[in-house]
């Protein structure tokens, strides 16, 4: 069905509180630079795209500083975060630099950072990244995963959230 082109414009307020109903994991994207080092940064915009083949989807703000290093990655990983480790969150979203000092990170495949402890982790090769509005699309193939018991941390309305009870 074509686009409505008589319908209103969004207002980008009312869109972001709109979308701020809808209650997502908190993550953190991790790759290598060109140069070597570690870059990482926090994401709730983590999705699964498919089983089969196994691929994932996130997205970064096109004007962000680490969207070269990503765009020249052939591997990332999408740590999805504990509760406990609400503060790297905190961390990872701010501009500070020295990001990877705190949390018990490793080096995985092609020297990616994982952190141990995580809800769950994804290593991914980058299978296509594109522009997508004001952000670029990152979609990976699953190469290894890990899960734990660990309870995720969400973020909702503008805040942290926890699990509640199951209902």
């Amino acid at each position: 069905m074509p686009p409505d082109r008589s319908a209103a414009p969004i207002d980008p307020h009312a869109l972001r509180h709109a979308l701020g109903r809808f209650a997502t994991g908190v993550t953190i994207v991790t790759t290598v630079a060109p140069d070597g080092h570690a870059v990482g940064l926090t994401v709730n915009s983590f999705n699964s795209l498919s089983l089969d083949p196994p691929l994932v989807l996130w997205s970064l703000r096109r004007s962000s500083p680490s969207l070269a290093a990503f765009r020249a990655a052939p591997r990332f990983a999408v740590n999805v975060l504990a509760e406990s480790q609400l503060e790297l969150s905190r961390s990872f979203a701010s501009k500070v630099s020295h990001k990877f000092a705190d949390g018990p990170w490793r080096r995985g495949d092609d020297g990616v950072p994982v952190l141990s402890g995580a809800a769950a982790c994804f290593l991914c090769e980058t299978a296509s990244h594109q522009e997508a509005g004001d952000h670029e699309l990152f979609i990976g193939r699953v190469l290894h995963l890990s899960d734990s018991h660990e309870p995720p941390l969400l973020f909702q309305g503008g805040r942290y959230r926890r699990l509640g009870p199951v209902i």
